[in-house]
């Protein structure tokens, strides 16, 4: 194997040339990832008063999954509509602001520990590294908001830590 691995190097020199760095280009420095989603700090046992993201009542309730793979709602999903402002339910550091599969998502980190995610935007209104204030915008809807809050790996009912607010649901 070592042989092919070698005849192929010689082949790659011989068609396209020895591959040499761009002029003015440096050289970097391996990257080496310094954190994964998993290994973020997680809560650290406080409980934070949130607020709701959104002014609209609870189409889907948290649903416990039976495990990692199993059915459930692994957050609240409201009825809101097509361009709802949507705000951070508390303070924090913005995780992820950006596409993912098509949909318009936002990361934010709380100081708690535990980190709170948007999915269904269609405008997004904040950028990864900013700081956000409870209440502050977020972006606006394009359908229904999607609102997840996470121990690392672990799910949470973002609806516990509401401060008392009513949870609405649509019959």
């Amino acid at each position: 194997m070592s042989t092919f691995r070698s005849l192929a190097a010689s082949l790659a020199i011989v068609l396209l040339g020895p591959l040499t760095p761009l002029p003015g280009a440096e050289p970097k420095a391996p990257v080496t990832p310094t954190a994964r989603p998993g290994d973020r700090p997680t809560w650290n046992g406080s409980r934070p008063r949130f607020v709701p993201p959104v002014d609209a009542p609870i189409a889907d309730p948290f649903r416990a999954p039976s495990g990692p793979f199993g059915p459930g709602n692994r957050g609240i999903e409201y009825a809101t509509a097509p361009g709802t402002p949507v705000r951070a339910i508390g303070d924090g550091v913005v995780a992820f602001a950006g596409q993912v599969a098509g949909r318009g998502v936002v990361s934010i980190d709380h100081p708690s520990g535990l980190r709170s995610t948007y999915t269904g935007l269609g405008d997004i209104f904040v950028r990864s590294g900013q700081s956000v204030a409870q209440g502050g915008p977020v972006g606006r809807t394009v359908t229904r908001l999607h609102l997840g809050l996470l121990d690392g790996r672990r799910y949470l009912d973002p609806a516990a830590f509401f401060g008392g607010s009513p949870a609405v649901l649509v019959e």
